[in-house]
């Protein structure tokens, strides 16, 4: 009976696991720790923190991390504090509340954690963040791991995976998680069965785990050790030259150094001696071999260091090997890396040429509506109107005036298009009445007249809008990038300027091939007395002509204007590209528009991507091209037939 009392009285003695300790006896149990942290002793304070599953252990990383937390002299207990000017205030560090007010400032000491300890405690602090309740939180916990793949982050992020409501961040999670396993696995299978995990992951963090665990480093020996993860093997003369591979193999090798003849010259200068260096006169140095055997007589001599002959060098670098060997002992790992990067370096070429192909078809549709007006005019009319581009700039400031008036950037861009037509419409009727009219069937004399009113048009658009850019704002729903996967992506804006062109092409090819007016359009294009004759107004038909390629240059200004910059001189950056796409792709052809926009915009991207530094050399290569192009073409890729072609 008195057994059991005292067993009952032990028992109720000694502290209950998990309920008797709070935050500050375990703070207290590694008290001169925490008071003076370091890098070194930090450790097993942090373990009894995490381990102890106090609901307060995460703010007191924070507060400590952030150098919040002091310790009372005295006795040695932490606290948090308040400041209110002439005293303090403690506060527990369990329930924040005052423990003690009118505290001296002398009576606590700040703790100062250094910044290997405040990067212990965040890495700590990561295997509470990945499950807080606080989304933003856990994403800054992944992105803290993403930025610093630590082995020691994945126990707990594996354990936040299947808890994680998220599906973006879960998938983030899983993906960092196969990661740190690629590079820090417990067992070789397990990182091998990561790193063939990579092979369909594109990204740049995928791609640099890939490149970490393939690292090489250069090394020599006489003998190649049995140990040795051997990348490859460096072959003097074609993987360095020989005078690399010697300068890395002297020093260990005991050989001697490689001179070049400067150096050899210097020496020699500073032995002279009675008009002789080496036995051999000064007047019989000016040949090398002269000058070798000098050198080599003073090193018989001791007076100068031996120098490394052909021979020499020669049967050092037979006897010594250099290679690259990883930095990854286990060649299955690193096999299986090598392949893995072949895999993906492979698609990502292949990705990179979809996207180039993506950005020039893109281009295209940009060109195609900035050229499809003007081949029009061109083509009916045989005017050479330099001021097409004004009426690209006039389109793009009717959709900003727009929405100055309606905020609602959807509306304002549907009432923007149409009104964009009337406008530019209008004034290339009144161009063509006024201007054009008059000039008719003399070029040089139109070349002349619309480069004057390009310049009048661009003056008054400087002192309507002024010479800053002004901006015209997409609707929502064509903000960002549709994200093919991590190499591939295009602009929704892009996308939207690619569906528009092939909507005009479209209603170009109905209005040319199945209404009266694109009938009265080909007549006159064809044989203009003929349709006068038969009772077609050429005048008339030239006027609507000019217009609707006015107006059609009206809309693909609102259209460009939301992907590239609103100015007065907007115009000028497609004016070129557009009389060369008109050019390559077929004068008066809608076809050999679209032909010809899309051979400019994929010849000006593929230029770009030889040489992506220098925008203008890429644009200097291209007029080139085509000047070439049309020296054997003259006519463009899509032709005019019949009597159109004569004229």
């Amino acid at each position: 009976m008195l057994r059991a009392l005292l067993a009952v009285l032990l028992i109720a003695w000694l502290p209950a696991p998990g309920f008797s300790q709070d935050l500050q006896s375990i703070l207290q149990a590694h008290q001169a720790e925490v008071a003076k942290p370091s890098r070194k002793t930090v450790g097993p304070v942090l373990e009894a923190l995490t381990a102890s599953g106090l609901p307060e252990v995460p703010r007191f990383l924070e507060r400590w991390q952030d150098k919040e937390v002091h310790v009372r002299t005295e006795d040695g207990l932490f606290f948090y504090i308040e400041d209110s000017g002439d005293s303090l205030t403690l506060l527990d560090l369990a329930s924040g509340e005052p423990v003690e007010t009118g505290v001296d400032s002398g009576a606590v000491k700040q703790i100062k954690p250094n910044g290997g300890v405040r990067k212990a405690i965040a890495e700590a602090l990561v295997q509470f963040q990945l499950s807080d309740p606080d989304i933003a939180r856990r994403t800054e916990a992944v992105e803290a791991i993403a930025r610093g793949l630590d082995p020691g982050q994945i126990a707990p992020l594996s354990a936040s995976i299947n808890g994680e409501p998220d599906p973006a961040l879960k998938a983030r999670k899983e993906k960092l998680l196969t990661y740190l396993v690629a590079r820090y696995g417990e067992t070789p299978q397990a990182r091998i069965d990561a790193i063939a995990s990579l092979s369909g992951d594109l990204s740049v963090d995928g791609r640099a785990v890939l490149s970490q665990i393939l690292t090489t480093r250069t090394q020599i020996a006489e003998t190649l050790p049995q140990d040795a993860n051997v990348a490859r093997i460096l072959k003097p003369g074609t993987d360095l030259t020989p005078a690399e591979a010697y300068a890395m193999i002297a020093e260990p090798a005991g050989a001697p150094a490689l001179l070049n003849p400067s150096a050899i010259r210097q020496l020699l200068e500073s032995h002279v001696q009675g008009g002789k260096v080496g036995g051999i006169p000064v007047s019989q140095l000016g040949a090398p071999d002269m000058r070798l055997r000098a050198y080599d007589a003073l090193a018989a001599a001791g007076t100068v260091p031996p120098r490394a002959t052909p021979e020499i060098v020669t049967e050092t670098l037979a006897g010594w090997t250099i290679y690259e060997a990883y930095d990854e002992p286990d060649r299955t790992i690193t096999d299986i890396a090598e392949q893995t990067w072949i895999d993906v370096q492979g698609r990502v070429g292949i990705s990179r040429a979809a996207d180039l192909g993506l950005d020039a078809i893109s281009l295209a549709s940009i060109y195609f509506l900035a050229a499809i007006g003007l081949a029009i005019t061109f083509g009916v009319m045989g005017v050479i109107n330099m001021a097409h581009g004004e009426f690209i700039m006039m389109g793009a400031y009717t959709g900003y005036v727009v929405q100055l008036f309606i905020p609602d950037y959807t509306l304002s861009l549907i009432i923007a298009l149409p009104l964009a037509f009337a406008v530019t419409f209008a004034a290339g009727v009144a161009m063509e009445r006024l201007v054009i009219r008059w000039l008719y069937n003399r070029p040089l004399e139109t070349l002349l007249a619309t480069f004057g009113v390009s310049i009048a048009l661009q003056q008054l658009a400087k002192n309507i809008f002024g010479t800053q850019a002004r901006p015209l704002t997409s609707p929502g729903w064509l903000d960002g990038a549709w994200q093919i996967n991590e190499v591939i992506a295009i602009s929704y804006i892009r996308i939207a300027i690619f569906v528009l062109a092939l909507l005009f092409l479209a209603l170009l090819l109905f209005i040319l091939k199945k209404t009266r007016l694109g009938l009265e359009v080909r007549a006159v294009t064809q044989n203009p007395r003929m349709a006068a004759s038969m009772g077609i107004n050429p005048d008339r038909i030239k006027m609507m002509t000019f217009g609707l390629g006015s107006g059609i240059a009206g809309i693909a200004g609102v259209a460009i204007g939301l992907y590239a910059k609103v100015t007065s001189e907007m115009g000028a950056d497609y004016i070129v590209q557009s009389f060369m796409t008109v050019v390559v792709g077929g004068v008066g052809n809608v076809w050999g528009t679209l032909a010809g926009a899309f051979m400019i915009g994929t010849l000006q991207k593929g230029i770009e991507w030889f040489n992506p530094s220098n925008t203008l050399a890429a644009q200097t290569y291209m007029i080139l091209f085509i000047i070439l192009f049309i020296q054997f073409r003259p006519k463009g890729i899509v032709a005019l037939k019949g009597r159109a072609a004569g004229d």
